[in-house]
């Protein structure tokens, strides 16, 4: 409908605009990748939230509740543990000298090469993994924007393009800024969407709230220990704590947030504020999932047909985009839209400032052989963001054919993230490990994850994968060390005290 045409159109235009604002005045890389750590608490801690926020949740978790009950909260819980674990612990190790991602860490204690390690393993994780979100989140985007079958690599083009066109200008800030206000319409939307349910289901909420408990979808809590599916408690105490200390901690993605703060007491407090989010956030989102299966009890199929499930798409992640389409007025399905719109945004603007900034200063930089002016830099920065953004189109577009590849890549992040957290580990807790005893650990440790997934992903579900693949990596470090004589060892870098 035009009226919802308009609502998306405004959107696209006000975000674009507002980031270009925002991203005004940008004179080094200071303040390109971490804002000139001038950035507010209270926009960082939104501006994570958001982040981690795909559009995948928007469609998933719905999809995840749906198909099943409540469980998925167990896993929360680990996440909500995690932030305050990282907030009192790891924060202050970051504002200790100039920090600009966490792999300066590994050179401090273990020098170039670990440090090069744990960059080059976050971004080939994170091209294809922030690559294949932008093509699974296109497929049912493509649905309800009204693009035929081949029109999914202009929704690709949309998605990559416009959070392209104010991350190259403005930077972290423009980034940090934006994302605060997807997170605000993220958020908006789902509210909507459970009140706009609950008034279209018999008996409203409590008629709705005692279908779905006769039907067991409230249930939320298994003690039963297991490697496998389902999700239980423990998933979530041990795997989902490991997991977010891994995303939050040691990929750039999340802690380039963290960065952009002006000290450690600031960078805690945006890190509590995720915590003290993500749990209602992610339950909203459950509890629309729950409404829309009492809804489907009671109203039948939907008008149009539910497409077929395709690689990192199910079934139910159609649901919800088809309910919308179907029963929001004109006008309304243009909010919701932006809802999902804003939320994939809000993932591409963040991995094309990461990965710029990864290359830029843990990797040309250091190459240097003589000193450039952070003007240059900046160009080259600027540069570099319309490169990641182009390498991410291919890879969208290159993995609607490749399934098995696909299937891979959406689970890299678990592969590579229990290295990155057990290197990190080391690099906080054992400055004198051996440098390479660290890169074997680290390399070690991905390659068994690999194994796993490709050959144990029946057995062992991915809530699993950070915590094991960090303990493969410590154990392959510890064992290389004890065989490793001497050997150069990196000097402590001196670092100035952190801010309080």
């Amino acid at each position: 409908a035009a009226g919802d045409w308009i609502v998306i159109a405004a959107y696209l235009a006000g975000i674009v605009l507002l980031g270009l604002w925002l991203g005004r005045g940008q004179r080094d890389t200071r303040d390109f990748f971490l804002g000139g750590r001038r950035l507010p608490w209270w926009g960082v801690g939104l501006a994570i939230v958001a982040t981690e926020t795909s559009a995948l949740t928007f469609l998933g978790v719905p999809a995840m509740a749906f198909g099943g009950d409540l469980s998925f909260l167990q896993i929360i819980l680990g996440y909500v543990l995690a932030r305050v674990v990282l907030a009192w612990w790891l924060v202050p190790h970051y504002f200790r000298g100039e920090v600009y991602s966490p792999y300066e860490l590994f050179q401090r204690s273990f020098g170039e090469s670990a440090r090069r390690t744990a960059a080059a393993l976050f971004l080939v994780a994170g091209t294809l993994a922030a690559g294949v979100r932008v093509y699974v989140t296109c497929i049912p985007v493509q649905l309800m924007l009204g693009f035929e079958e081949s029109g999914i690599l202009w929704a690709i083009l949309l998605f990559i393009g416009l959070s392209l066109a104010y991350t190259a200008v403005g930077g972290v800030r423009s980034v940090v800024w934006t994302d605060a206000v997807q997170f605000v319409l993220l958020v908006g939307g789902g509210l909507f969407a459970l009140a706009w349910l609950a008034g279209d289901v018999a008996g409203g909420w409590l008629g709705g709230w005692e279908t779905a408990a006769a039907g067991g979808k409230l249930h939320w809590f298994n003690p039963r220990f297991a490697l496998g599916a389902p999700f239980n408690i423990w998933m979530g105490v041990f795997g989902g704590t490991a997991q977010v200390m891994a995303s939050h901690g040691a990929d750039q993605l999340i802690v380039q947030r963290v960065l952009s703060c002006g000290s450690v007491r600031e960078g805690r407090k945006a890190l509590i504020l995720s915590a003290v989010l993500i749990l209602p956030l992610m339950a909203l989102f459950l509890l629309v999932g729950v409404f829309l299966w009492v809804h489907r009890q009671q109203a039948g199929p939907p008008a149009i047909p539910i497409p077929e499930a395709r690689p990192g798409v199910g079934k139910n992640d159609y649901v919800f985009p088809i309910y919308i389409l179907t029963q929001m007025p004109a006008g309304v399905r243009g909010l919701l839209i932006v809802g999902v719109l804003s939320a994939a945004m809000s993932s591409v603007s963040a991995a094309l400032a990461a990965l710029a900034s990864v290359s830029t200063m843990d990797f040309l930089k250091p190459w240097l052989r003589k000193p450039r002016s952070e003007r240059w830099l900046l160009r080259v920065s600027r540069a570099s963001t319309v490169g990641w953004a182009a390498l991410l189109a291919l890879v969208a577009w290159w993995t609607r054919e490749a399934v098995s590849v696909l299937n891979v890549a959406f689970a890299l992040n678990g592969l590579t993230s229990g290295p990155l957290l057990g290197g990190l580990a080391l690099a906080v807790l054992r400055r004198r490990f051996p440098a390479r005893a660290v890169v074997a650990g680290m390399l070690g440790g991905f390659t068994v994850m690999v194994a796993v997934y490709t050959w144990g992903r029946e057995a062992i579900f991915w809530p699993w994968y950070t915590l094991l693949g960090a303990t493969v990596t410590l154990a392959l470090a510890a064992a290389m060390a004890a065989f490793t004589r001497g050997g150069p060892r990196p000097a402590e870098v001196a670092v100035p005290a952190e801010k309080a």
